[in-house]
């Protein structure tokens, strides 16, 4: 089995598998309906899946299980798990109950997300960047997969809720059957609750993830607000198909990050990490300061920044996990992940409510302004971390770095 035959067939399950992530998202105008929900309350729909994620990856962190539980039937458990608690939404009969199947949701594709970068990383040693760009490519995509299958004609919740939920069976079916762990395998020590301390004390593995949380300020808070963004952006001017023509444009502008994250694991490869991710940080703030003024601006300009916005704000993500797995000791390098995503979708909750909340009070440009936050400190914290390494040409893959003095 070569190399790029896996990172086709780990691509494939995540994008299937990460179809669950916003399932609730993509059919929230007939949930509200349904329900009789608010803009808060439809918020809340995707913000429980986070901190079901953050309460899955923090289990997994303080277990050390990406260390120690083999990764295919950890990955395929999750993913059934996951397409379980998905699916059951279905049977409940209002919104408390739904919130609580989003939660185990999120909670069990904490064994999805980060358990798939370190699979693939154990079979790139070189070209990692542009492995785990696709990864976080497909993975993108696969958020993005409900926001279409729901445009298609308005489809039906049941018939959005199911596809996904299938769509995450053949994921787990798939890893299941064919992955193989690659040549490079991580180090693998017994339980120790110490392991997560190991990785904070750990200076350029503090930096790596404190890059990521600038990044993830942004990231979930547009890709969560942006359906409700473009739903008033077509009702403002009275098209015919608001509910359709938001979906498909939330589909492509979250999609367009599946070709952003691949393009800039290829340049990352060869440029550096820390100058990759600081250059899509910059264009996606510029982008957060913009775009939400621009709600009666026309068509022609705003789709083409969104869609710029929808590159850029996720072209950096694989680069902090790509970070993680370079500079993190090597027998904590799956604990060191899952902390890093547990601690970053953590921060996401706060940032999905406040956009929403300062959108419904002031409107759409200063809830997506305040997104810039995220971008700007990122990139001064990978500038401390490039410093460090010195320079952002990518480390030997499969060894940890040496730990870089403090200031």
């Amino acid at each position: 089995m070569s190399r790029w035959t896996v990172l086709a067939l780990l691509s494939g399950a995540e994008l299937l598998g990460m179809s669950l992530w916003f399932t609730a998202s993509a059919v929230s105008p007939q949930l509200a309906e349904l329900w009789g929900l608010t803009a808060s309350q439809t918020g809340w729909l995707t913000t429980t899946v986070q901190l079901g994620f953050v309460a899955g990856t923090a289990f997994a962190a303080a277990l050390n299980l990406a260390d120690l539980v083999p990764d295919r039937p950890y990955f395929a458990a999750s993913a059934l798990l996951g397409a379980a608690a998905n699916a059951a939404i279905l049977l409940v009969p209002g919104y408390e109950g739904a919130l609580v199947l989003r939660f185990l949701t999120g909670f069990f594709l904490a064994g999805v997300y980060p358990p798939a970068m370190k699979m693939i990383a154990t079979w790139f040693r070189t070209g990692r960047g542009l492995a785990i760009g696709t990864i976080v490519g497909a993975l993108t995509i696969g958020k993005a997969a409900p926001y279409l299958v729901s445009a298609f004609g308005e489809a039906s919740v049941p018939f959005v809720v199911l596809t996904a939920s299938a769509g995450a069976v053949i994921a787990a079916g798939l890893v299941l059957a064919a992955y193989r762990p690659g040549p490079y395998v991580f180090d693998r020590r017994p339980f120790s609750w110490r392991l997560v301390g190991t990785v904070l004390a750990h200076r350029p593995t503090r930096l790596a993830i404190g890059g990521y949380l600038g990044h993830m300020w942004e990231l979930y808070a547009v890709w969560t607000a942006l359906g409700s963004f473009f739903l008033a952006f077509f009702l403002v001017r009275d098209h015919p198909s608001a509910v359709v023509a938001a979906g498909s444009v939330t589909f492509a502008v979250i999609a367009a990050g599946g070709l952003g994250a691949v393009g800039a694991g290829l340049a990352a490869d060869r440029w550096g990490r820390e100058e990759v991710a600081s250059a899509a940080m910059a264009l996606s703030g510029l982008c957060s300061l913009t775009v939400g003024w621009l709600i009666e601006a026309p068509a022609l300009l705003v789709i083409p920044l969104a869609i710029l916005w929808g590159t850029t704000v996720v072209a950096d993500s694989a680069q902090f996990s790509a970070l993680v797995t370079e500079v993190a000791p090597r027998h904590a390098v799956g604990t060191a992940l899952t902390l890093q995503t547990a601690l970053g979708f953590g921060l996401t909750a706060v940032s999905i409510w406040l956009v929403f909340a300062v959108s419904s009070a002031y409107g759409w440009g200063p809830a997506f302004s305040l997104l810039a936050i995220g971008p700007a400190s990122g990139i001064v914290i990978m500038l401390r971390l490039r410093q460090g390494r010195g320079g952002g040409a990518p480390a030997p893959a499969g060894a940890a770095t040496a730990q870089v003095a403090a200031p």
